[in-house]
């Protein structure tokens, strides 16, 4: 009976301290990896990135679907910054946008609008307060700028970018030798003769005209334009050349209208005047 209760009290006790043996070594099992179980943890250690990888697939998948992804966020953004830059831009948007669509028509109403005001401020300063003003000069000097002058620079510079595509000092030398030499005097004899022919001169009036003020206007130019070429073809773009270069030519364009709005009669005078100087003197 004593040997039962004993063993009884036994296995109480034994049945009473198991349960916290076995927590202890499940505990101890828990903190201390089995050599045997080790490596398929391991292994599912290792399982873990590949079920990270196909969620982050997954995600990244669906946002770059929906249209949510970083990437397409900023370049969409920059893209439409970069397209409303020009917008922003306001004015100078507007005009480098028709420069690209209507090249020769915006070229040719630029032309006129700086003739006009170089006509404008020509017949300002040089008029004297008794003379009226001469709306009709002004229209000719417009019709110049608007029907000749305008094509013609946009297909000149248009022509030294294809035959000198370069910047370089002497491909820059080139054109300018080039419009010196050519498209200068060119230009200078149709202004010229075209004016004076809208003016009801003559042919031999016109050949006068062109004797008297042909040379004295081109020396001038060669004092004047080289520099305003040398920067226009050294640095500004070529569909922004005919705008720079018109711009360099308003005072230009105040000199030649001024010369060209000689009258006859003061050109009559002129010329009586150095017939009746001696030739000695």
């Amino acid at each position: 009976m004593a040997a039962a209760l004993v063993r009884n009290g036994l296995l109480e006790t034994q049945g009473h301290h198991r349960p916290i043996h076995s927590i202890w070594r499940s505990s101890f099992r828990r903190s201390v990896p089995d050599p045997v179980a080790a490596p398929n943890n391991i292994g599912n250690h290792l399982h873990q990135p590949k079920r990270f990888s196909r969620f982050t697939h997954s995600t990244f998948r669906k946002t770059k679907e929906t249209g949510f992804s970083a990437p397409s966020m900023l370049s969409s953004r920059f893209s439409s910054s970069a397209s409303s830059s020009p917008q922003k831009s306001g004015l100078v948007g507007w005009y480098l946008g028709m420069l690209k669509t209507r090249p020769i028509s915006t070229k040719s109403i630029t032309s006129a609008l700086i003739y006009t005001a170089a006509d404008v401020s020509s017949q300002t300063i040089v008029g004297e307060s008794s003379e009226q003003y001469d709306l009709i000069r002004t229209l000719r000097m417009a019709g110049y700028g608007m029907l000749i002058l305008g094509p013609s620079v946009h297909y000149w510079y248009n022509f030294m970018s294809t035959v000198f595509p370069k910047r370089d000092l002497l491909s820059t030398l080139k054109k300018m030798a080039l419009g010196q030499t050519s498209y200068g005097p060119t230009m200078t004899v149709i202004f010229f003769s075209v004016n004076a022919a809208l003016q009801g001169e003559s042919g031999s009036e016109i050949i006068a005209r062109l004797k008297r003020d042909l040379l004295p206007t081109m020396i001038n130019g060669i004092m004047y334009w080289p520099l305003c070429d040398f920067v226009t073809f050294k640095f500004i773009p070529v569909h922004l050349q005919p705008l720079v270069i018109n711009s360099f030519s308003y005072l230009w364009t105040v000199y030649i209208t001024y010369m060209a709005g000689l009258t006859k009669k003061l050109v009559t005078e002129i010329m009586k005047l150095l017939v009746s100087v001696p030739q000695g003197q």
